[in-house]
């Protein structure tokens, strides 16, 4: 069948075709091994474990997840989340094992090695729904001219509110740091691809804060899967802002940080952009109310004339602590999407294919910084975000020292402006006992 489609389309076509092809197969891989060790912690230094609660030291743990996507059992009685819609959120928890009955001491060893002679593979092992939200919309009605939500619809929400919020005060108390690590993942990525692609960030964040995966309604596969995808995209951004929502209104809760990717950051940067203008709009500070401190938006599959219209023109950096873009101008993903959807990609810009104006225009904007990442070495140069030794040293640095480009802890290439090139070796530690 595929090639029948590839024989009739032009030849121009066949290639990026292809790739998209090879990415669908490629998510559905039935193993996850534990992405390679950050170049930081390739030193004498090693993985900071003394920074690490005890209770976190361990080869399993639970992580918070929420979804909309449509949970459903199949014939054999086995439950899992789908590509297909749900009006209701859900918030629960997997257990994520890392390898197969190894210890800590081991994982600490692996997680400090850069070449590791064995694979330690992640899997989720338990899934459990902890809080079902009401389906939206809400009933709702008009009251002295006002807006309000009708019973008993608005008790069992805040209901659900409140209990989400217990939880997430209980794991903030038994973590080093006050603050949330928040993934949202991008096309054609499954729940469970999800869950392990959190796994492996915040493994090498060290362990900071309370880690939780947002999944929204992707991989609907087939030839017109991106689509599909694109438009759950759309649906899920209520849900999306409901969450940061309840997350900033969560006693304790410092910071947040949030990564992106892909298809992902478009959803992330379309529900941030209304609620800053929803914020100051009631007169209050999004940097303030949000209490998002780092956004990273990887591999971003988004028009780059959008982002200027949409984004700068809404003054958005300025509604958080620090904005870093990671590109690469190799991202065959991006190359496809781009053909689709007949704009350049955020992800593939180039600082050298800005108008003067343009890079001016960004240049101003001194919280955010782009990043060209080198020497992408991935399968179709799109998963660098997880699987780059340098970039996952970058995102570790910015999070747990809340380090700035150019500084003495992130040394990134100055390009011009804001910015910057991450080279291979960007942070690898010298001399290294375990390299």
């Amino acid at each position: 069948m595929t090639y029948i489609i590839l024989s009739r389309l032009k030849s121009g076509l066949r290639t990026p075709l292809l790739l998209l092809v090879i990415s669908l197969v490629s998510a559905c891989s039935s193993s996850h091994p534990l992405v390679p060790t950050p170049n930081i912690y390739s030193g004498d230094a090693g993985y900071p474990v003394q920074e690490i609660p005890q209770n976190l030291r361990a080869t399993s743990l639970d992580f918070l997840y929420v979804t909309d996507r449509l949970g459903e059992v199949d014939k054999k009685g086995k439950f899992s989340y789908t590509a297909k819609r749900s009006e209701a959120m859900v918030v629960g928890e997997v257990t994520v094992d890392y390898g197969n009955n190894i210890s800590w001491a081991d994982l600490k060893e692996a997680s400090q090695t850069l070449s590791r002679k064995k694979k330690i593979l992640l899997e989720i092992s338990k899934t459990a729904e902890l809080i079902k939200f009401p389906e939206t919309p809400l009933r709702f009605g008009m009251e002295g001219g006002r807006i309000i939500v009708l019973e008993p619809d608005a008790s069992e929400y805040a209901e659900a509110e409140v209990a989400f919020q217990a939880i997430l005060q209980e794991r903030l108390e038994k973590a080093s740091r006050k603050e949330v690590v928040l993934f949202v993942h991008g096309f054609n990525n499954t729940f469970r691809d999800a869950g392990l692609a959190l796994a492996d960030l915040w493994h090498f964040t060290g362990r900071i804060g309370v880690p939780i995966f947002y999944t929204w309604p992707a991989a609907s596969g087939g030839l017109f899967g991106y689509f599909k995808d694109r438009e759950s995209g759309e649906f899920t951004v209520f849900h999306l802002k409901e969450v940061l929502r309840i997350l900033s209104r969560t006693q304790g809760l410092e910071n947040i940080h949030i990564i992106a990717h892909s298809r992902g950051t478009d959803v992330l940067t379309t529900a941030l952009r209304e609620l800053v203008i929803e914020a100051r709009a009631a007169g209050f500070n999004p940097r303030q109310k949000y209490k998002i401190e780092n956004l990273f938006l990887a591999a971003p599959d988004m028009d780059f004339g959008v982002v200027g219209q949409r984004l700068i023109a809404e003054k958005f950096g300025p509604a958080f602590g620090q904005i870093t873009v990671y590109m690469n101008q190799g991202d065959s993903a991006l190359s496809f999407s781009q053909l689709l959807m007949s704009g350049l990609r955020f992800g593939r810009l180039d600082s050298d294919g800005l108008t003067t104006q343009e890079r001016e225009i960004f240049t101003r904007v001194k919280n955010v910084n782009f990043i060209n990442v080198k020497d992408v070495s991935s399968f179709y140069g799109h998963d660098y975000y997880r699987t780059h030794a340098g970039v996952l040293s970058d995102i570790a640095v910015t999070i747990r020292q809340k380090s700035r480009p150019g500084t003495e802890s992130r040394p990134l290439v100055l390009d011009r402006g804001n910015f910057w090139i991450l080279p291979k070796d960007y942070l690898l530690a010298e001399p290294c006992s375990r390299c």
